[in-house]
């Protein structure tokens, strides 16, 4: 399991797709950034507290770029050996497909999580260009909290389109399943079905914005359902594939 995360830290450091992802992680917080000045040049007593900044942040991140961009590292990790056909030889060290597997979900976690901080301080940064409150211990602890556990629900919602991937072996199916995600999260944010959608329910978890007509235990079982499904339908079909 070290060696294959190694192989997988040493794939991603000569690759150029490591760098493509902090940009695209940047890309929120420079967005509402910018959101931001616009903001204060209409109206420039305008006070934007860190906390509204870290929320906006994080709910772009969560529900419309981040969906996106972890789709697009998902589908990296795991097509790569597919488009350079070296799954094969890869199998043959021997290497089980339960450990490959397991490899590159831990390496998709890390690489989440460092874009999730990644976004984190650029939005900090940021805000202090801004005018603000002051910033307090408690705010910056209660982000970095927010922060974290969406990432790590984010994870957990990557297994169906791990699936995705192993299903088509191909970029573009999985570019379209994450679209269509990105789209039912702009479609129910605003409605009470955002408890029971697994991607904004995802949101509603770390924000605690649960709904009066579905108790916060319907979120938690929507992606954990999501995310089981996601990751049985990966492990067996990865496990009957005929590598050719």
């Amino acid at each position: 399991m070290v060696n294959l995360l190694y192989t997988e830290l040493l794939k991603l450091k000569r690759s150029k797709m490591f760098l493509v992802s902090i940009i695209g992680a940047s890309a929120a917080p420079i967005m509402m950034f910018i959101a931001y000045l616009s903001q204060m040049k209409r109206d420039p007593g305008k006070v934007i507290p860190f906390e509204i900044s870290f929320y906006n942040t994080n709910l772009n991140v969560m529900l419309l770029l981040g969906v996106l961009l972890y789709g697009v590292i998902t589908a990296y990790l795991f097509n790569r050996e597919f488009v350079e056909d070296t799954l094969k030889n890869l199998l043959t060290i021997p290497v089980s497909k339960g450990a490959l597997i397991a490899s590159k979900m831990l390496m998709l976690f890390i690489w989440i999580l460092l874009l999730t901080m990644v976004a984190w301080v650029l939005t900090l940064g940021f805000a202090f260009f801004i005018k603000s409150d002051v910033l307090s211990a408690a705010v910056l602890l209660s982000s970095l909290r927010d922060y974290v556990l969406g990432a790590v629900l984010m994870f957990l919602l990557s297994t169906p389109t791990i699936w995705v991937t192993f299903l088509f072996k191909n970029y573009v199916p999985t570019i379209m399943f994450t679209a269509v995600i990105t789209l039912g999260n702009v479609t129910v944010i605003s409605s009470d079905y955002k408890a029971l959608f697994p991607w904004s329910a995802a949101h509603v978890i770390v924000t605690q914005s649960y709904v009066a007509d579905y108790p916060p235990l319907y979120s938690f079982i929507a992606v954990g359902i999501t995310s089981l499904f996601g990751l049985a339908a990966s492990v067996l079909y990865f496990n009957r594939m005929d590598i050719k």
